[in-house]
């Protein structure tokens, strides 16, 4: 009841407010796109000038039209810096910085630019980042002393850049902490990446460092991961004092160009590979790639249904002209790329597709069907996924892989076939054992039946005889009998006659005494 009569009275009190109009409500703006550019019309003629503006806030993004733009430009909000065109919109250090790009502020990103000095001098940086939480992609940084150089502690991104010509290192880290770096390309320089003072947890994945005088050089930083990266005719290719560093990760190394181990093993499968080399690239007592890559590792981003996959493959051919499609009407998932490698030698691919994106139903290596060797994912990989292995001579060819939902369930259908032929085949085996015990059992049967017969044959012949015997034995017991009885007669016969002459013998000799007295 008091809460239903103050909400009353409360509401009594609103509409007796006077209206607000003419006070000024505050809302934030929605961000925006600024433009910078000096030979059509933009809001900018520099891109200092822009982020100097107070119009541009954090969130923003400063798109620069191609051209030339002579400054040192230094970050100073967390804003999208970002090139009309990467090799068109070039930014050319001013003479007397020892920068080209400083970015000095969390949550800014450096996209699409080419990056250069004209008179570049020692120590110079081509791109400097002295915060966290930087992105810098999709770059060309072109002749200067340092390409990236990071004085920062972590969550930094350096990705698909390509760095030339840098007289120290392509990219170098001091005291700098959990960053990672894919994809650049890093070539030609003094070093490729170079890490010091204490640099440690920073991941390089997907990279190529190649023709530089060292791939890489460590000193005194530890716990930094090498896999994937393509380590390509560098005279040293990695170099540490000693500290350890990790140089491979779920079972997949480094390329390294020099490397002269073999792959003919497979958890202990002779001749039998997989595409990862089956001895160490060591690098010092405390550092070794102990599952080197056999080919360079290449990589591709593909997106389906709003979601980004990454296809990789790891193959000693030359892989170009990659694609991937779905079928408007089929729906079929189709991978399709170009092989090509020197006439006369033997070729293989290793392509990981991961199971999110397309189960794996058929390839086609020039239109003719081969069946790779395929094996899962390592175990605690984040992304599940599937590899495939195949071998074929060099010539130019093309791949498809495909995967069909109707194919799918084809094969689905014609493993349950061929499992019920499997278990017919089994149940037919089973019937004729049965049925060649069933005719042994009968032949046994018969057997003892015609035993049997015999025995009974001869029982009978047993019998006639003991019947005859007995038969006979009667015959004699009756002629035992009767002469038993003859014989008998004859004695009591034969026993009163004498009885009778002894007692007349006596009445005679009797009556002779009886005379004589």
């Amino acid at each position: 009841m008091k809460k239903t009569v103050l909400f009353f009275l409360l509401t009594l009190s609103l509409l007796s407010v006077p209206s607000l109009t003419g006070y000024r409500a505050f809302v934030k703006a929605q961000n925006r796109t600024w433009t910078v550019g000096y030979d059509r019309p933009a809001d900018f003629t520099s891109i200092q000038e822009a982020l100097n503006s107070y119009n541009v806030v954090p969130g923003d993004t400063i798109l620069v039209y191609r051209g030339v733009y002579n400054e040192s430009v230094k970050i100073n909000k967390g804003v999208t810096l970002m090139g009309e065109d990467r090799d068109a919109t070039i930014i050319n250090g001013d003479a007397n910085s020892d920068f080209v790009i400083s970015v000095e502020v969390s949550n800014a990103n450096v996209m699409n630019f080419t990056v250069m000095k004209q008179v570049a001098t020692a120590g110079d940086n081509g791109i400097r980042l002295v915060s966290s939480s930087i992105e810098v992609s999709h770059n060309n940084i072109i002749g200067i002393y340092d390409g990236i150089i990071l004085y920062s502690w972590g969550n930094n991104v350096i990705s698909d850049n390509v760095i030339l010509g840098s007289n120290d290192s392509g990219i170098s880290l001091i005291l700098s902490v959990g960053n990672r770096f894919t994809g650049n390309t890093i070539s030609n320089s003094q070093k490729g990446i170079y890490l010091f003072s204490g640099s440690r947890s920073n991941k390089f994945t997907g990279n190529t460092i190649s023709n530089n005088q060292q791939g890489v050089s460590i000193s005194y930083s530890t716990s930094n991961t090498f896999y994937d990266n393509n380590f390509i005719n560098n005279p040293i290719q990695a170099t540490t004092d000693g500290s350890p560093n990790v140089w491979s990760n779920f079972g997949e190394g480094n390329y390294w160009s020099d490397y002269k181990g073999s792959d003919l093993t497979k958890n202990g499968s002779i001749n039998q590979s997989d595409g990862i080399g089956d001895q160490p690239r060591n690098i010092d007592s405390s550092n070794g790639d102990s599952a080197p890559l056999m080919g360079m590792f290449n990589s591709f981003n593909v997106v389906s249904a709003e979601k980004d996959y990454q296809i990789t493959i790891v193959s000693n051919s030359t892989i170009s002209d990659f694609t991937f499609e779905i079928g408007p009407e089929t729906g079929n998932k189709v991978i399709q790329f170009t092989i090509s490698g020197k006439d006369g030698t033997i070729g293989f691919s290793r392509v990981s597709v991961p199971t999110g994106l397309m189960n794996y139903s058929l390839l086609l290596v020039s239109g003719n069907e081969v069946v790779p060797t395929s094996f899962s994912g390592p175990i605690g990989s984040q992304v599940p996924q599937v590899y495939l292995y195949f071998a074929y001579p060099h010539t130019d060819q093309i791949v498809t892989i495909i995967s069909s939902e109707t194919w799918n369930l084809l094969q689905e259908l014609s493993q349950s076939l061929g499992a019920l032929q499997d278990d017919l085949h089994g149940l037919n085996l089973t019937y004729l054992g049965l049925l060649s015990n069933y005719n042994a059992i009968m032949s046994n049967y018969s057997e003892l039946q015609q035993g049997y017969l015999e025995l009974n044959a001869s029982y009978t012949d047993h019998l006639s005889e003991y019947n005859d015997s007995l038969q006979n034995l009667r015959n004699l017991m009756y002629i035992f009998a009767g002469v038993s009885a003859v014989f008998i007669m004859t004695t009591v016969y034969l026993s009163s006659r004498l009885h009778g002459r002894k007692a007349r013998t006596s009445e005679e000799k009797g009556t002779h005494f009886d005379l004589v007295s």
